[in-house]
């Protein structure tokens, strides 16, 4: 099972998540870097983890504060040859496709672009159910070959969406992309555990060509290990990375 770093914006820094909820994030103090500075703390994230996938939760952009678009035009440039999964709160294809070009204007007028293209990491779009308000920007994206992800957003054991409906991203498999996540924000930063009731939900009934990846809770190789037990192809982690419960010997094993 992979491991995936995951970076949390929010006002220029990497903040620290506690349990979603979000008004508390404060930057992070890490052993693995100096500074809350979002490229120092990616670069490190990555080290620790033997990755090659970034998780970017621009939560500035989520709560509609504002997109770090610079930042995440320097991250792009400074990280070749990773995949860069951004979640910032895209209500639809427009405001996603509308964001990824603001990002690539940046990257032109700081000289980082254009670069060929395996000097620039990948964007691919993250399309959380707490934000998204057209489902049909799943395919958009797919068709733009832009292989989109689903966040199935969850709190207090229930789906977090932007619609009245809440059943439409369950029912509404058909538009599930090959890659799903079953996030609950509740574990987030919790060392709770890993909410594996949850996610085996979600698997269980995920479309037999979805990989689908857990996020939150886990506190050590234990957790990784019950989580690979579900049939989790991968994990979002952070809090574990930076506190050293987990590393690359895990990372690299996976």
């Amino acid at each position: 099972m992979q491991v995936i770093p995951v970076l949390d914006l929010l006002d220029g820094n990497v903040v620290r998540a506690v349990r979603g909820e979000r008004t508390a994030y404060l930057p992070i103090r890490s052993p693995l870097a100096a500074t809350s500075e979002p490229l120092h703390i990616g670069r490190a994230l990555l080290a620790a983890s033997g990755a090659r996938t970034l998780y970017i939760a621009d939560l500035g952009a989520i709560l509609q504060h504002g997109a770090h678009v610079e930042t995440l035009a320097a991250l792009r440039a400074a990280l070749p040859g990773t995949d860069i999964w951004l979640d910032a709160g895209y209500a639809d294809y427009a405001s996603m496709q509308a964001l990824f070009e603001r990002i690539d204007a940046s990257g032109r007028r700081n000289g980082t672009d254009p670069l060929a293209p395996h000097d620039l990491a990948t964007l691919v779009p993250v399309f959380g159910t707490e934000s998204l308000r057209d489902i049909t920007a799943l395919h958009a994206a797919e068709t733009a070959g832009l292989s989109p992800i689903l966040s199935l957003d969850h709190r207090a054991g229930q789906l977090l969406t932007a619609e009245a409906s809440s059943d439409i991203f369950e029912l509404a498999r058909s538009w599930w992309p090959r890659r799903v996540i079953a996030m609950t924000l509740d574990q987030v930063g919790s060392y709770d555990g890993p909410d594996l009731a949850t996610f085996e939900r979600i698997r269980a009934n995920a479309p037999a060509h979805t990989d689908v990846i857990g996020a939150g809770g886990i506190r050590h190789r234990d957790d990784m290990a019950a989580a690979a037990r579900t049939g989790a192809t991968a994990w979002l982690v952070a809090s574990a990375l930076h506190d050293r419960r987990i590393g690359m010997p895990l990372a690299a094993s996976t």
